[in-house]
């Protein structure tokens, strides 16, 4: 069969199987597993297993359960509430302060957490009420804490980058520190906009509760220790102390430690609800990547991957209008997946053809999960939004998705700065792992 022509009976039947909402996983399986029989014959079949298993014989998919077993035990507990009220509380005196303390409580429990959905409910619950209580409007209250909860997947550590990593054979640790700058640049163009968003709205600023210095320091021994951690795994990570996968380990152990010690989570079935949690996620994602692995092994079999770079590449486009048209398509196919499905079946054909261009491979990294993030708060998925409207049903989701707009201008203009100075990602690599040969 010809590359072309398999390409696109490929790309319709994936599509049709999620429109009828077969799993993820399972539509890449179905899908491989059809084509590569039409191959092969029956034959095929003997090897499925093997690149199945495969798929998930890589030591570093060990960090992916350790990291979602540390975010579910920081979900697990209120850390969330405490560290919004300890933002609110040290920040009371800033014009804007609740709103910063809102984005800045996302940007560090979804570092916490590693999940998007959690961080929303996590902050969300807390900050929504308050802000609505204190007059800002409902659409930048509910979409702030709708685009705050995106960083998760950008600002480190990330389960995301650590499966782009696996997906593109790149270093897990420089990607980590490729996403750190420009997540924090994202932060700070959220909380810009929500200071003006809620200045034109008329929103008084000098509505400020009175906090004294004790209550400020009191709240800090149930913070810090987590904050503590990430520092810890992000030292050891970029010190050359230990691996990924030991690093979460370590990461998993002291949070489930901390919050035994912090919030006295002695119950045996709040530790089991932490690891029946973990479990699930951790077998969704490894069952898409061993999928995966059986996906791409189909592609190649019928020169799929390799035809379309060829393709491109011989079209002599300009390299940013290559990028355009790269990033156009990662928004739409994000608009209808999770980023970790998006990253499993188009980051290992696209990544050659990007590199080909002049483009710097982690810089890339930052530029598709950026996108991924705009998919999160974007409908028909957009699971954030849904999150969101669950802790505030009296707030339309059209108010939602109206006040979630601009964050997502926020991050397309996050990516044209990005375009235009690659060096905030790239810098902080080169400084601290030295420049990639």
């Amino acid at each position: 069969m010809d590359p072309s022509t398999a390409g696109l009976l490929v790309g319709l039947m994936v599509f049709v199987l999620l429109a009828i909402g077969v799993p993820v996983a399972f539509t890449l399986a179905i899908t491989a597993v059809t084509f590569l029989v039409m191959d092969r014959g029956l034959l095929a079949i003997s090897s499925l297993a093997d690149n199945f298993y495969g798929g998930l014989a890589e030591f570093t998919l060990l960090s992916i359960p350790m990291f979602i077993v540390m975010g579910a035990a920081v979900a697990a507990t209120p850390a969330g509430k405490d560290l919004y009220e300890a933002l609110d509380r040290w920040l009371n005196r800033v014009p804007g302060g609740l709103i910063i303390s809102n984005i800045g409580a996302c940007s560090i429990f979804a570092a916490l957490s590693g999940s998007s959905p959690a961080t929303c409910a996590a902050i969300g619950k807390m900050g929504i009420p308050e802000m609505r209580q204190r007059g800002y409007p409902d659409g930048v209250a509910t979409g702030a804490i709708a685009a705050g909860g995106t960083l998760g997947i950008l600002i480190p550590p990330s389960i995301t980058m650590i499966v782009y990593g696996i997906a593109t054979e790149t270093s897990i640790g420089r990607l980590f520190l490729a996403g750190l700058v420009p997540g924090i640049m994202l932060t700070g163009l959220f909380m810009a906009w929500s200071i003006y968003a809620a200045s034109r709205a008329g929103y008084d600023f000098s509505d400020r509760r009175e906090v004294t210095w004790g209550q400020r320091f009191s709240i800090l021994p149930r913070v810090l220790p987590f904050i503590m951690i990430i520092v810890g795994v992000l030292y050891v990570l970029y010190g050359g102390v230990a691996t990924p996968s030991e690093a979460a380990g370590v990461g998993a152990a002291f949070c489930i430690l901390l919050a035994i010690i912090i919030y006295r989570m002695w119950n045996p079935k709040a530790l089991w609800t932490i690891l029946s949690t973990s479990m699930r996620e951790s077998v969704m994602i490894l069952m898409i990547i061993a999928c995966a692995a059986l996906f791409s092994q189909m592609l190649s079999s019928f020169y799929i991957t390799q035809s379309a770079a060829e393709a491109i590449a011989s079209a002599g486009l300009n390299k940013w209008v290559l990028m355009g048209s790269i990033n156009v398509f990662l928004l739409i196919a994000g608009f209808f997946l999770p980023p970790v499905a998006v990253i499993l079946m188009t980051a290992p054909i696209l990544l050659p053809i990007v590199m080909a261009a002049g483009f710097d491979p982690y810089w890339f990294a930052v530029v598709f999960t950026i996108n991924m993030e705009i998919g999160l708060i974007t409908p028909p998925v957009g699971l954030n939004l849904y999150v969101i409207n669950g802790i505030a049903p009296d707030v339309p989701l059209s108010t939602i998705l109206r006040g979630a707009f601009p964050f997502m201008l926020c991050m397309v203009l996050a990516i044209v700065i990005l375009c235009i100075f690659p060096g905030i990602v790239t810098w902080l690599p080169d400084l601290m792992m030295g420049p990639e040969i």
